[in-house]
């Protein structure tokens, strides 16, 4: 059972590379893997009435639609049509609901990613109306970890030199008070109209960066504790809580959308990040030149748009950050220590993996609907070929696709240029680098000077 698509692929993954081991030390493979499908019921037949092992793969969102302490006989047409399919009855299945064939198997149910799977008491119902024979909970962040069985967490993986060892070059900005600094965290209407600010506040010892909740009429300089860089034109006049719209508004125009800030060096400080990043990988490229081991680094991003321009005639342009990378790409392969490392086009070593709306445009996503499918998939078909020293891609720009589900062991570089909040979500993040690399002919290297991951961290990691 998988939360969603991006590990449902990571899944299928994992059991073809097994398949292909097992298929070596047994005559025939000794399983048979699918992933369900509402339209292919047939398959559920054979989970429960084939005599090899049966793997399904499913997606909790598949038989999570709540039927508990309902009779279905007395639900109406409308009432049934609402549900999953797999809790219907058919005349594929002989009158029958394809999750009684499943329940009849008594299955070892295997949760993958259980923090995003069993999060509700609705999903948690759904898990036991599978009728388990037991049910087993994998994950590096558990929420609850119930029957702990085994714990190998991150300072036992690292003493056992299972994973890189992690080191942080922190790109900070010079405190700049004088400017009036105000950034948009977040916005909230469970309890009013309210927007999290950050903002600089006169303290016993100077000024200082705070965090704060405003509401429409909050004057800043009163708030600031009356720094005079916000006397004039930061009321609070507007605050917009829709999802994907949210800004505040201020008196005397200034507009401000969520991630965003005014009279800060956010950008400096991305630009500097992205340089860092770039001399950092050029500087692994050429320790490990001759090696067979090839290098990446991979950057998170808040907005599509940051990196890639999508114009309305067809063409596209380079966004700021996509202007960042070449300008740092161009200025340090000129040096002589670095000339030649890599014998590609500026325009070939960087590449985005973002979901595409109709016209094929790259779009913010959460990492969970139905666009995401095709961009998931084209990670795991590209994850083996990106360990290719022969395949140009070595910069890999990602916006909500690259977290659970995905990782590369050869991510010697992470640069955070997103603002994340969720420690969870941080550690998912860092985790896509963690595992030890792979040389060009797929054995793994246990070299402890090579297998150190470089996080390029912003102030909020």
């Amino acid at each position: 059972v998988v939360p969603s698509v991006a590990v449902r692929e990571g899944v299928l993954k994992s059991i073809d590379i097994m398949k292909e081991h097992f298929e070596t030390l047994y005559d025939r493979p000794p399983f048979e893997h699918f992933v369900y499908d509402s339209k292919r019921l047939g398959k559920v037949r054979q989970f429960v009435g084939s005599n090899q092992i049966q793997i399904m793969v499913i997606n909790i969102q598949s038989f999570q639609k709540d039927v508990a302490d309902k009779d279905l006989s007395k639900m109406t047409e409308d009432e049934l049509k609402k549900l999953n399919v797999i809790n219907r009855e058919s005349d594929r299945m002989s009158g029958r609901r394809p999750i009684e064939f499943i329940q009849a198997a008594n299955p070892i149910v295997i949760i993958d990613e259980p923090q995003s799977v069993d999060t509700t008491e609705k999903s948690q119902r759904a898990i036991g109306n599978l009728n388990p024979m037991v049910p087993l909970r994998y994950s590096a962040t558990h929420r609850n970890p119930y029957n702990l069985l085994y714990k190998l967490d991150p300072i036992k993986a690292y003493d056992l030199r299972l994973v890189k060892r992690i080191e942080v070059a922190s790109v900070r900005s010079d405190e700049n008070f004088n400017d009036a600094y105000v950034k948009l965290i977040s916005t909230d209407n469970s309890n009013g109209i309210r927007a999290r600010i950050e903002i600089h506040r006169e303290g016993r010892n100077g000024p200082r960066t705070t965090k704060l909740w405003v509401k429409q009429g909050d004057d800043l300089f009163e708030r600031s504790d009356q720094r005079e860089a916000y006397r004039q034109g930061y009321i609070v006049q507007n605050i917009d809580c829709t999802p994907g719209t949210e800004y505040i508004e201020f008196n005397q125009g200034r507009l401000l959308e969520l991630g965003q800030e005014a009279g800060g060096q956010r950008n400096d400080i991305m630009k500097a990040q992205i340089y860092e990043t770039v001399e950092q990988h050029l500087k692994k490229e050429r320790a490990l030149k001759g090696k067979g081991i090839k290098v990446l680094s991979l950057f998170f991003i808040d907005r599509v748009a940051n990196y890639r321009i999508y114009n309305d005639d067809g063409t596209t342009a380079l966004g700021k950050i996509g202007q960042w990378i070449e300008e740092a790409y161009r200025d340090l392969t000129a040096k002589p220590i670095y000339k030649g490392l890599i014998p590609f086009d500026i325009a070939q070593v960087h590449d985005g993996y973002f979901s595409r709306d109709n016209h094929g445009h790259a779009k913010d996503t959460r990492g969970n609907t139905a666009d995401d499918e095709d961009t998931y998939n084209l990670i795991m078909r590209d994850k083996e070929q990106l360990l290719d020293p022969n395949v140009p891609l070595r910069f890999i720009f990602s916006h909500s696709a690259l977290r659970e589900g995905w990782d590369n062991p050869n991510v010697f570089q992470i640069c955070t240029l997103n603002e994340t909040q969720s420690l969870e979500k941080k550690r998912q993040e860092i985790g896509r680098g963690l595992r030890l690399p792979v040389n060009e002919a797929g054995e793994r290297v246990h070299d402890e000077t090579v297998n150190r991951l470089t996080v390029i961290a912003n102030e909020s990691y």
